[in-house]
């Protein structure tokens, strides 16, 4: 029987391949990690990991009990998780804010059936903007912050992702591009792209509003907006551009903007993001309901 220190050496170092960060995500020493896993092949009668001065990689035996047991593993985690969230009090609020069309949408079908499963939680939704999204979180204004992946942060826990679409570009009918089937980010050079005010690379993600192409020719730089109807407005004006969610398409339609796919572009997934001091039940119950609302309803709709 393995004890519970070996598994989670192995498992970790299996993720990892480096004894050091292994033993900092464990809070134990690199020496008692190397000690574990040394434990752990005398038991198994054979190596599990090929060690050299510069890497680590596992054996053909290790790749093979990480596929028996990482499975197992999490279905335990999963299990004590909800054991200890049903012996905890039933929570009494729980504050939702969401950014965008999409991202609402989950969230008041969601409340539906989250109510119907915690009848005593009282749940409050309120859109927010992009431009305030984290500071709300981060100030206790909400405990969960519906919105595009990804966020940076230490203090921030993501949540399943619930949504995944394709990207696009929105621009004015007019422009040239208005007229193509498909853009690439090279087509960028073209557009100056809108940004959100106030908000950096270490608060967002630059990819909505990238400096350069994949192959580093600078981008133009639009205005700064504070809200999507002001970017509406300004690109119907043919003032700028932006890089959009495929939702758009449904909830955002005007004569004077026309949504052109990107043919080379990754998709953007959308997720409930909590901070880590409020790492509560209600928020991981919510954002499970969150992903079977959003698995039955929306995902077919978004691509």
């Amino acid at each position: 029987m393995l004890e519970r220190l070996e598994l989670e050496a192995f498992l970790t170092l299996a993720e990892e391949l480096h004894f050091g960060r292994t033993a900092e995500r464990l809070h134990v020493t690199t020496g008692r990690i190397s000690q574990t896993i040394k434990k752990l092949e005398r038991h198994i009668g054979a190596p599990l990991f090929d060690r050299t001065n510069r890497s680590v990689g596992l054996t053909p035996i290790g790749h093979r009990l990480q596929e028996d047991l990482r499975p197992a593993y999490e279905q335990i985690q999963a299990g004590l998780t909800r054991a200890i969230d049903s012996a905890r009090p039933a929570p009494s609020g729980l504050r939702i804010g969401y950014v965008g069309a999409i991202a609402g949408q989950v969230v008041y079908q969601a409340h539906h059936l989250f109510r119907s499963r915690e009848p005593g939680c009282r749940v409050q939704m309120r859109e927010v903007q992009l431009i305030e999204a984290v500071a709300r979180l981060r100030n206790g204004e909400v405990d969960i912050l519906v919105v595009h992946l990804p966020i940076a942060g230490p203090d921030l826990i993501t949540g399943p992702v619930i949504i995944c679409e394709s990207r696009m570009l929105a621009i004015s009918t007019d422009h040239p591009l208005a007229r193509r089937t498909s853009v690439t980010m090279e087509d960028l050079v073209d557009v100056p792209l809108g940004r959100v005010a106030g908000v950096g690379p270490g608060d967002w993600p630059s990819d909505r509003w990238p400096d350069r192409t994949p192959q580093g020719r600078a981008i133009p730089k639009g205005p700064e907006v504070e809200t999507f109807l002001e970017a509406q407005q300004l690109i119907g004006a043919g003032t700028c551009g932006a890089i959009v969610g495929a939702h758009v398409t449904r909830f955002n339609t005007r004569p004077d903007i026309t949504y052109v796919p990107f043919s080379d572009a990754p998709q953007i997934d959308w997720a409930p993001v909590w901070l880590k001091s409020n790492n509560t039940p209600a928020n991981r119950a919510f954002a499970r309901t969150a992903l079977e609302v959003a698995q039955r309803v929306y995902v077919a709709a978004t691509h």
